[in-house]
């Protein structure tokens, strides 16, 4: 009796152990890649402080290490694009959920390779200029795709950028910047940095009347000078190289004013760059990716169709 007893102890164990490990093999063929976007100990912008990432009710609130996680479509649907997904979270935190993680699901299914970015946040206290940190690893985050674009199946020339609220005014930044402030003299400084397009959801673009308060405090401080606010005003730096955006909005949102879309979308146009604007009537500050009031449903549908029209999303030969 006590032998059968000993013998299914044992049959017991072995079969936790066997479930264990396939868990443990199954998270790891399913966990995504973590790319660190700066060489160890080469980091600019820092004070050197040892951070971890500080992590609560699905937000990020502090990053330890800049990076961006990656997720890839199967061969046979890459169709050679790439986005940089910016999260949205008042530039005090990332909602790298809602704002990332399934986004960049629903860019796989399009084909589009996707890389959910943990960008340094504004208040980080290891940064020696505050605003610059976060568009810094939007910038270096582009570089790396486009370095790595044969080893991924990605053309070089349809990389860009999607952000939602905050994330929407660093994806605008990076398309609207001018010069290089990545640079840290290695091989990544002859990469191209700028996006070929940009997606911004519910974006804050203006720090001026239209601010979202907490997004500027956040990024400029209690009191930024006038030449700040135009500085990071994303409107007034639209030039004719910006790239191509897709913009999508909701007249009901009372966080971000649907005002610095608009704004946005007009400085495109006076500058002859090429822009699709959505407002819809609902949706407040909480277009996601599904279950959104009313018409504001189609926006993804929209984005799609966008991004094949300016042939951003094509079929390609796998040989």
């Amino acid at each position: 009796m006590n032998r059968n007893k000993r013998s299914n102890s044992i049959i017991t164990l072995k079969k936790k152990i066997i479930i264990l490990i396939a868990l443990f093999v199954s998270y790891n063929v399913h966990a995504q890649e973590f790319i660190a976007l700066w060489p160890k100990g080469h980091m600019p912008n820092t004070k050197g402080m040892q951070l971890t990432d500080s992590i609560a009710n699905e937000r990020i609130y502090r990053v330890g290490v800049p990076g961006m996680y990656a997720y890839f479509p199967s061969l046979q649907e890459n169709k050679g694009a790439a986005v940089v997904i910016c999260p949205g979270g008042g530039y005090e935190r990332l909602a790298y959920v809602i704002s990332g993680i399934q986004l960049a699901k629903w860019f796989n299914t399009m084909g589009i390779a996707a890389f959910v970015l943990n960008y340094r946040l504004p208040n980080s206290p290891d940064l020696v200029q505050r605003e610059t940190g976060l568009l810094m690893d939007a910038q270096r985050a582009v570089k790396i795709i486009r370095a790595n674009a044969v080893q991924w199946k990605i053309k070089t020339d349809k990389i860009g950028l999607q952000g939602s609220s905050a994330g929407g005014h660093l994806a605008a930044m990076a398309g609207n910047a001018t010069e290089d402030i990545s640079s840290i003299k290695d091989s990544l400084d002859a990469i191209a940095y700028k996006p070929n397009f940009t997606i911004l959801v519910s974006p804050v673009i203006d720090m001026g009347e239209y601010a979202h308060k907490g997004s500027r405090k956040n990024l400029l401080g209690d009191n930024p000078s006038q030449t700040s606010i135009d500085k990071y005003s994303m409107q007034l730096q639209v030039t004719a190289q910006t790239p191509p955006g897709f913009i999508v909005d909701a007249i009901n949102d009372k966080t971000v004013p649907p005002m610095n879309s608009l704004l946005f979308y007009k400085a495109l146009l006076e500058k002859n760059v090429s822009a699709s604007f959505h407002v819809f009537p609902q949706g407040a500050h909480a277009i996601a990716l599904r279950n959104n009031p009313g018409s504001t449903e189609l926006w993804t549908n929209l984005c799609e169709a966008w991004l094949n029209e300016m042939k951003f999303i094509e079929p390609i030969v796998i040989k």
